[in-house]
């Protein structure tokens, strides 16, 4: 089974050289029952991301680069999952700050569980997370309102630590209309109200103090996400979508 694993990135020439070979040996070691590739998405970086990019490539394998000369972390999924063929695919954040030992289990669930789409969640129980009071705060919020316009069972619609079947690549990926930081929610919410199975996995967490993300603005866009989604659903805009 083929499954790739996409790292969005934008400006991380100091992470990429230590996340990289720490994902590679980590997938070596762990997944040895899937045909597996890491791809660096480089969302129009303007530092030396393409070099130390290309030079990962040629030391390792099974490692890949993509450029899009756009920003956008859901636009590089996008493009990154799309133009995959791999039976499963997934994303995480390129500062690895979701322990990397609850990879397997998702995926695991998503190749012989039956599960379509996979999310990490720093909300439920056995998630162990640590990050400033602002942004639980925000989080939790955040989280409340989800389930309050869309009653939604999923525990995390933003941590970014994702996988997705060929199924959910083919039929739902097109619909989505976020190319930003909204992509991970509206990509959750709109599966689970179509009918595909999401598995939640508790992850271990930690803050990211370099993090490219503007807490309040994407709160903002985010807010406005939801709402935009909610007009859809009641103008039957997904209503093809539903298995």
């Amino acid at each position: 089974m083929k499954l790739l694993v996409t790292i969005p990135v934008y400006n991380e020439e100091k992470a990429l050289p230590i996340s990289i070979p720490a994902l590679h040996a980590f997938l070596s070691e762990t997944m040895q029952d899937y045909d597996w590739t890491i791809e660096i998405a480089d969302n129009a970086s303007i530092d030396r991301t393409p070099e130390v990019s290309r030079a990962l490539v040629s030391e390792y394998e099974r490692v890949q680069y993509l450029r899009l000369e756009q920003k956008g972390r859901g636009r590089a999924l996008k493009k990154s999952w799309t133009a995959s063929d791999a039976d499963i695919t997934s994303y995480m954040d390129v500062d690895l700050s979701t322990n990397l030992d609850s990879f397997p289990p998702m995926i695991h669930a998503l190749a012989h569980g039956g599960y379509d789409i996979g999310t990490g969640s720093r909300l439920m129980k056995g998630a162990n997370t640590e990050r400033s009071v602002k942004r639980e705060v925000i989080s939790r919020s955040y989280n409340l309102m989800v389930k309050a316009l869309f009653f939604t069972r999923f525990s995390d619609a933003q941590c970014g630590f994702k996988a997705v079947t060929r199924e959910v690549i083919e039929k739902l990926i097109p619909h989505i209309e976020d190319n930003v930081w909204f992509f991970d929610s509206e990509l959750l919410i709109i599966g689970e109200k179509c009918g595909y199975r999401i598995f939640d996995v508790p992850v271990k967490w930690i803050e990211d103090l370099d993090t490219r993300v503007k807490i309040v603005k994407t709160a903002l866009d985010d807010i406005k996400g939801l709402l935009r989604v909610r007009r859809n659903f009641w103008a039957g805009k997904y209503r093809s979508l539903r298995r």
